[in-house]
């Protein structure tokens, strides 16, 4: 039988309220990106923020794909603009763990799939820009944040003829939609493939036969009831399987 490539998905922190230990930090990601790996095909395997390059590149050696998890806003500052008044809560030392673990998975040439955030900062990583609010976008009139119901899509996307998304999706496929921010400039070497219907851009992907793909709905949250979207990731776990 065959080996299941490793699929990593890049850890969060969560820090503890009203608890016994107020302000303690945790290492988490959600679950369901790690039963989307599994029903794809994969083994999923969280990876830990940590900053000593080292050990980020000991981390990605040991998978064969990666998965940049969705959460904070992406900080401004790293795409050379002051924050606007509608930032919400960034992390800054979460930018730092995902910029280098996106360069050293490119470096390597792991296959790459990034989800909201992650999408958002695959962007900024390789030279491309946000909106810091939707607000900022002109045209912009769909309800991006459906703000309850994870595994319901709320909108429509259509996707680009000849893209790597349009190949997984079809011509157009409903979403959910989780986000305020959104990518404004495309990073060089990379093409928007999928757009909402008033103009935001919900996929990018690097141009040539490198899988790196961003999405910026939550395609984990709906994988349980829509096969469409759990191909996203048995995409994924293919393209790792070639590692």
């Amino acid at each position: 039988m065959s080996k299941k490539p490793i699929i990593g998905i890049s850890g969060s922190l969560i820090v503890d309220g009203d608890t016994m230990f107020p302000g303690y930090e945790r290492a988490y990601v959600n679950d369901d990106y790690v039963q989307a790996v599994v029903n794809a095909g994969g083994i999923p395997y969280i990876i830990p923020m940590v900053y000593d390059e080292e050990v980020i590149k000991s981390q990605l050696e040991t998978i064969d794909g990666i998965i940049m998890s969705g959460g904070h806003d992406v900080n401004p500052l790293l795409y050379g603009e002051e924050p606007n008044m509608k930032l919400g809560g960034i992390l800054p030392k979460r930018d730092e763990f995902d910029s280098k673990l996106i360069k050293f998975a490119m470096d390597s040439r792991l296959p790459i799939l990034g989800i909201c955030r992650g999408h958002q900062i695959l962007n900024v990583v390789n030279g491309g820009n946000l909106y810091q609010d939707l607000s900022l976008m002109d045209g912009c009139y769909i309800k991006h944040n459906q703000g309850a119901l994870s595994n319901v899509p709320t909108h429509t996307v259509k996707t680009v003829t000849g893209s790597k998304i349009n190949e997984i999706l079809g011509d157009e496929t409903e979403i959910n939609s989780f986000h305020h921010l959104c990518i404004k400039d495309v990073a060089k070497g990379f093409i928007a493939s999928a757009y909402a219907k008033d103009g935001a851009i919900e996929a990018i992907e690097k141009i040539g036969d490198h899988f790196i793909m961003g999405v910026q709905w939550h395609p984990e949250m709906l994988a349980k009831n829509y096969e469409k979207m759990l191909n996203i990731f048995k995409k994924l776990v293919e393209e790792a399987s070639k590692k």
